[in-house]
């Protein structure tokens, strides 16, 4: 009885060590954070995850920093150039942190562009969508679906294969430069695994060719899609994230009608990975902001923008998210067939589309 007793009490002191340890940390975190000043992103459009409310919760928590933004609109590659470009600038173009898809984040580390820095949740992040060293770590998942514009579209597309139909002429816009941009290229992919493609390099094969099967029917518009241009009938159907199309259709408000589908098949579900860049002028910032994002309130600010956050099942175990935010999600059978491609089969499969787009589909989007 005697043991059981000094045992607990030996656990009950380590637990309140190592919690009084953590405090410690992010106070001294938070100290040398608000000396910098300043925390610069990159790549984060405000209705992109709720990233808009996400941002404004960060500057109410964090009022003495700066958040400066820069080129929201930027893709993956965008990001990683701009590390790059920016290796020896201590000024307000140099990215402290990047959110790009999971085939860029080993890239990245690959080539030296990312610090190593484990949140104080760690633990609940899935070990399949982190590099254990801490370089990368995935913070949200969405699956891949279809944006119509009711007003143009009468009959909407269900699956791929429907958007090769004479109804949809010069109706199907990806999201961004398939060589660049990491949602056109899990799009691809997508669209090579509805014809039975197996992620990687088959499924980038298999895409092209769907996607050069659209152009020469001249149903593929090539112009980068977003809510406005779905909503201005120059891109009536887009490809994209179902997080980023169910914060379209929200704004749009019903101006007008838009449906959001997960087509028929094998739901491609995306993860995006957050880093700090190895040359961040605000190291310090940069670590408070990954300590926010993976916060009970940063994750929950992932998911009301419509985004699985990564601590999704860790959250739901442990009684944290709320049912409303659970109500607003779109019907769990979409996310039921959804397709996880590791690392490597999102980079052979990026490699090939971003390579061979040029000569096999031949279109330049803008």
């Amino acid at each position: 009885m005697l043991k059981k007793t000094i045992l607990a009490t030996t656990a009950s002191v380590l637990a309140m060590s190592s919690m009084a340890m953590a405090e410690g940390h992010m106070a001294e975190l938070e100290a040398a954070a608000k000396a910098e000043g300043m925390l610069t992103t990159i790549a984060l459009p405000h209705d992109w995850c709720g990233y808009g409310a996400v941002i404004e919760g960060f500057k109410k928590k964090y009022p003495e920093i700066t958040v400066n933004e820069l080129n929201p609109d930027a893709g993956s590659a965008d990001e990683v150039e701009a590390v790059k470009a920016n290796k020896d600038n201590k000024g307000p173009q140099a990215p402290d942190v990047v959110d790009v898809g999971l085939a860029f984040g080993p890239q990245m580390q690959a080539e030296g562009l990312l610090m190593p820095y484990k949140v104080s949740t760690w633990d609940e992040i899935p070990a399949d969508i982190k590099d254990p060293d801490g370089h990368w770590y995935g913070d949200y998942y969405g699956v891949m679906a279809f944006g119509i514009n009711k007003d143009l579209v009468e009959t909407s597309p269900t699956k791929w294969e429907d958007l090769l139909k004479g109804d949809y002429a010069a109706s199907f816009a990806l999201t961004g430069d398939p060589r660049a941009s990491n949602q056109a290229i899990l799009a691809i992919m997508a669209a090579g695994m509805s014809r039975g493609a197996e992620p990687g390099e088959a499924s980038g094969t298999k895409g092209l060719e769907f996607m050069a099967e659209m152009n020469k029917a001249g149903n593929f518009v090539p112009v980068s899609g977003k809510s406005g241009t779905i909503a201005q009938g120059q891109t009536p159907i887009v490809a994209a994230w179902d997080y980023n199309l169910l914060a379209w259709r929200d704004g749009l408000g019903g101006n007008p009608e838009m449906e959001v589908i997960i087509p028929e098949g094998p739901s491609l579900a995306g993860v995006y990975v957050q880093g700090i860049s190895a040359y961040a002028p605000h190291p310090n910032a940069a670590k408070l902001w990954m300590e926010y994002l993976y916060s009970d309130e940063g994750q929950l600010g992932w998911l009301a923008g419509y985004c699985h956050p990564a601590r999704f099942n860790a959250m739901t175990a442990a009684g944290k998210i709320p049912q409303e935010l659970l109500d607003k999600l779109p019907p769990a059978e979409g996310y039921a067939r959804a397709v996880f491609p590791t690392v490597a089969q999102q980079e052979a499969n990026k490699k090939v589309v971003s390579e061979q787009w040029d000569t096999v589909v031949g279109a330049a989007v803008e």
